[in-house]
């Protein structure tokens, strides 16, 4: 019952109440990153969604552009926007047209959707989310093969319970600042398919 409508009321309500809560946080992080980074403020780009499905994915902008690698283009700013998490809340708004649930796997490119094996692609059943059990587990640091496998356990089953567990322990590891980035990488590796 919850899989087939309970989560999408829960989805509607809490990016609902969050966006009003949160209202002076992005307006304020929003400023900043005009004012760090100039315009635009947000970053879109398209990732799969349920059923491989592309969508609009937003975030707030975190890196400068022009030429450079991320790492050089990210600065000490984008670090720190990507460490809070706060580059993420314009995917509140994702949520809210269906396109995203407040938690389920990270929505990744859709340039890797074909890269996927089998027990990976299982992952694309449900909805992408905000928070998410490979999150949980480590966010960015956590390697491919397990977060891929992470990823396709959540699809298999999901629970009230389990996804307000998740949304807890994402929280706390994002409030420690922990998981931004995968070890020697600005933020984390491309996919290649190999991963087990």
């Amino acid at each position: 019952m919850y899989e087939r409508g309970g989560k999408r009321l829960l989805d509607l309500a809490g990016a609902g109440l969050l966006l009003l809560l949160l209202a002076p946080v992005l307006g304020l992080t929003a400023l900043a990153v005009r004012m760090r980074l100039g315009r635009p403020v947000l970053f879109r780009q398209q990732r799969a969604g349920r059923g491989g499905r592309p969508f609009t994915l937003l975030k707030f902008r975190s890196m400068a552009e022009g030429p450079g690698s991320d790492a050089a283009r990210l600065g000490r700013f984008g670090r720190w926007l990507r460490a809070s998490a706060l580059d993420e809340l314009p995917q509140l708004l994702n949520v809210l047209r269906g396109e995203m649930s407040l938690v389920g796997p990270r929505p990744l490119p859709v340039a890797y959707t074909p890269l996927y094996r089998p027990a990976q692609a299982a992952r694309l059943r449900v909805r992408p989310g905000l928070a998410g059990l490979a999150q949980a587990a480590g966010r960015n640091a956590l390697p491919w093969g397990p977060r891929l496998a992470l990823d396709a356990r959540y699809a298999a089953r999901q629970s009230l319970g389990g996804d307000l567990a998740l949304m807890l322990r994402c929280t706390l590891l994002v409030l420690r600042g922990r998981g931004a980035s995968a070890p020697g990488h600005a933020t984390m590796p491309a996919f290649s398919g190999e991963a087990d």
